[in-house]
């Protein structure tokens, strides 16, 4: 089967599409799955690069998202749970199942992917295998991001900065679906014109002078109780001056170190919390992955692609996430 894989950490340039053996027969508590599409993360950029506190040994392929077609399942797991890792609570995976991935043992930038069972979870027939590829991660992070770390509830105001990215779309969705009030920021008008049209009330151009004023001005002054930060190198100082008492800012992402005054972080009785979704207790993935089916099965979360590559163009797929603005989620198709 085809397969990009990596032989040294370094640049894009070192994705490499490949004709390689096909995964193994599936284990006990594991799944073969036939890729129609994989999602591209940031997160794959910075392990490609090496940048990143756990990296994998070399060769490999990588990639944790996908969709497709359950081809073959192992085992039942002997101690009888449903699913390995209690990832999910949905039935167990059967051969020829719709099926989006949330986690492999061989990457996902493939024609197919070994998968623990417990990161499988259906895919409706209304949800193509590219909207399904741009799931798993965005949108766990999504939702771990507001409800888990950052609590959001009834009433709140919500601010996700980077709106218009995989996960920002995500959040954006799952805010307006839960009844919160959420603005966004993007750094291109059309980013913003998305961000707008996925549910968000107000938006703002992170980039342009004075936008914490204007995003002030938008609450009232009253301020935002949940903040959602993509890049705390650059907007951590910003976001304290705009929560409301008692807010939260929860950092998804940062590529740098950032410099706070603590004193506004004191005057609101505020929190920055952090966030990673890879160390998320299995009881938390478990209720962001039911989150996730509702949400498709009511037609409330519907993945946005920006745009779908084949798997050659895998180093052209890096390059472009890490110059964004995103403008929703890239794909690459087998």
């Amino acid at each position: 089967m085809r397969a990009v894989r990596v032989h040294t950490f370094g640049g894009p340039e070192v994705l490499r599409l490949e004709e390689v053996a096909d995964p193994r027969p599936p284990g006990e508590g594991e799944v073969l799955v036939r890729l129609h599409a994989a999602g591209v993360n940031p997160v794959e950029t910075y392990v490609r690069s090496g940048q990143y506190a756990a990296l994998p040994a070399l060769p490999y392929t990588p990639g944790n998202d996908g969709a497709g077609v359950v081809e073959a399942v192992g085992a039942a797991r002997s101690d009888g749970a449903a699913r390995a890792g209690g990832a999910g609570q949905s039935p167990a995976p059967a051969v020829g199942d719709r099926v989006y991935t949330s986690g492999s043992l061989t990457g996902t930038y493939a024609a197919a992917a070994l998968c623990p069972a417990g990161h499988v979870h259906p895919l409706p027939a209304a949800t193509s295998f590219a909207a399904g590829a741009a799931l798993g991660v965005p949108y766990a992070t999504a939702y771990r991001a507001l409800f888990q770390r950052g609590q959001a509830r009834t009433g709140d105001l919500v601010l996700i900065h980077g709106a218009s990215g995989g996960v920002g779309l995500a959040a954006v969705q799952f805010a307006a679906a839960a009844g919160l009030t959420v603005h966004g920021t993007a750094g291109s008008a059309a980013g913003r014109d998305l961000v707008t049209a996925q549910g968000a009330a107000g938006v703002a151009d992170h980039g342009a002078p004075g936008y914490a004023e204007e995003l002030l001005a938008l609450t009232g002054g009253r301020g935002y109780d949940v903040i959602v930060e993509m890049a705390a190198h650059a907007g951590l100082a910003d976001d304290l001056g705009l929560l409301a008492r008692g807010g939260r800012v929860v950092v998804v992402g940062s590529r740098g170190p950032a410099e706070i005054a603590p004193r506004d972080l004191m005057s609101r009785d505020a929190d920055v919390r952090g966030m990673l979704l890879f160390i998320a207790a299995p009881h938390e993935l478990a209720e962001a992955y039911t989150a996730i089916g509702a949400g498709l099965e009511s037609g409330t979360l519907h993945p946005v692609i920006a745009r779908e590559l084949p798997l050659e163009k895998a180093s052209s797929a890096h390059r472009e996430i890490m110059a964004g603005p995103a403008l929703g989620k890239l794909v690459l198709v087998p």
